[in-house]
């Protein structure tokens, strides 16, 4: 227990949000991991939850936390650049940032495309396409929510038996495959949004939606990706 003193006019949560933040530091609380609760830090201290709660909320206007409602508080992850360029391909994405990739897959199955995809596709609104909803991870811990669609035939035969995009697009006859176009937008996430990135509902997700195509210039793919800003920032670099 560290009981807490009024010192020089330092407030009592000034002095718990510094000490928190040296746990921080020294890597007692690592990024990712849970803070403990208000009760243990109030019985830590010495001190009242409101004057935790101040503290931690301190925290999180620095950044060096994120409060969860409902689970908790935990330490602020890396931030990862995700670069756009002409061949973005998750695991390389992932790797580069000296991180494990991993993914599970949420829906793979043919749909009727809405009016954005057939656009994108360059086909009629409702025409069938594959869908290959996918949540991807960085050392587990969740960093994008991507909905890949495509129009090729054999797609979901060959995303069936595949690892991977690449490998399945290599099998139906596509070689390589280059970004177009990347739309970015901004907003809040949905409650499942939220939920499967394992991020506070008022905090922004970027919404990324990229066109691919093969060496011809044939559409190939229309994805539209989601991801955590407590977690990831887009850079587009020349």
């Amino acid at each position: 227990m560290n009981i807490m003193h009024r010192q020089d006019g330092v407030s009592l949560w000034r002095q718990i949000a510094a000490a928190l933040q040296a746990d921080i530091a020294d890597g007692t609380y690592i990024p990712g991991g849970r803070i403990p609760t208000e009760a243990e830090l109030s019985a830590r201290f010495g001190v009242n939850r409101h004057t935790v709660r101040r503290a931690l909320e301190e925290l999180s206007r620095e950044g060096l936390v994120r409060i969860e409602q409902g689970r908790g508080t935990f330490v602020a992850e890396d931030v990862l650049d995700y670069t756009v360029e002409q061949r973005t391909r998750f695991s390389e994405w992932i790797r580069r940032h000296n991180k494990e990739p991993s993914g599970q897959v949420l829906q793979l199955r043919e749909i009727p495309a809405d009016a954005q995809t057939a656009a994108a596709l360059g086909l009629r609104t409702g025409a069938k396409v594959v869908l290959f909803e996918r949540l991807g991870f960085a050392d587990g811990r969740p960093v994008s929510l991507a909905r890949h669609h495509f129009r090729l035939r054999g797609m979901l035969e060959a995303l069936r038996e595949a690892s991977g995009i690449t490998e399945a697009l290599k099998a139906v006859g596509v070689a390589d495959y280059l970004r177009q176009t990347t739309r970015v937008t901004a907003r809040l996430p949905t409650p499942t949004e939220a939920e499967l990135l394992r991020m506070p509902r008022n905090r922004p997700v970027l919404i990324a939606e990229n066109v691919n195509v093969d060496s011809t210039g044939a559409v190939v793919e229309f994805a539209v990706g989601c991801y955590p800003t407590p977690r990831v920032q887009i850079v587009f670099e020349p």
